[in-house]
């Protein structure tokens, strides 16, 4: 999870967004994209990313599903 400074809020607002930005950070510092020069894109697609960039990017699938389901209107979104 991305360390956030006091009264410092993401630009992006919607409700995936906290899961979005953790992948983003974790992508971009993973070794395929920083040592490989890879997009983070084609590090996704190769799969040679680390498994907390793996869990993350499952944890922003879930959250993205749920905007989708109408049971979740109650219990509320996935996100953080």
């Amino acid at each position: 999870m991305m360390r956030y400074e006091e009264n410092e809020k993401l630009a992006d607002t919607s409700a995936c967004a906290g899961v979005r930005a953790d992948l983003k950070m974790c992508l971009l510092e993973s070794d395929c994209c920083k040592k490989d020069k890879r997009t983070p894109r084609e590090c996704l697609q190769t799969n040679l990313v680390p498994e907390e960039c793996q869990v993350l990017r499952n944890t922003f699938f879930e959250c993205k599903r749920s905007l989708l389901d109408n049971r979740m209107r109650f219990r509320g979104h996935k996100g953080y």
